[in-house]
């Protein structure tokens, strides 16, 4: 299953140990989901975790080395073409990866995109509808 992840659900993984977005980090750690990504989002997930003064940490470091051997990341290029939600165009860029990618979901927690609820036929869920969802398949 290909996934977007938006940069919030990665910090929550590290400040929520055992919530919903912890749990779907570890369902792509272990390959049970696969991540889409573009070189735009992966250069937001390293600089937003380095500014939460998350740079020394063990789990920081793993998923470093998991983005470097590409475990279970679908990677794309975006063209930055995509001009959807004005409040917050960064977010664009989360569209633009799931559609190249053929992304099931947008997982987000994320008020410009969970506003929207799907894009082009892709559900945008919140961490804890995602692992409902995931539960219940």
């Amino acid at each position: 299953m290909k996934i977007v992840i938006d940069t919030n659900v990665f910090v929550s993984s590290f400040l929520s140990p055992a919530g919903p977005p912890r749990l779907i980090i570890d369902l792509w750690k272990t390959g049970r989901v696969s991540l889409c990504l573009c070189a735009e989002i992966l250069t937001e997930y390293l600089d937003v975790l380095s500014r939460f003064g998350l740079a020394g940490e063990p789990e920081l470091r793993e998923l470093l080395d998991l983005f470097k051997i590409r475990q279970s990341i679908d990677f794309v290029a975006i063209d930055n073409d995509l001009h959807v939600i004005e409040a917050d165009p960064a977010d664009d860029k989360f569209l633009e990866c799931a559609l190249k990618a053929r992304a099931v979901c947008i997982v987000s927690g994320d008020k410009h995109l969970k506003g929207m609820r799907e894009y082009e036929g892709t559900p945008i869920l919140s961490p804890a509808e995602f692992m409902t969802r995931w539960r219940s398949r």
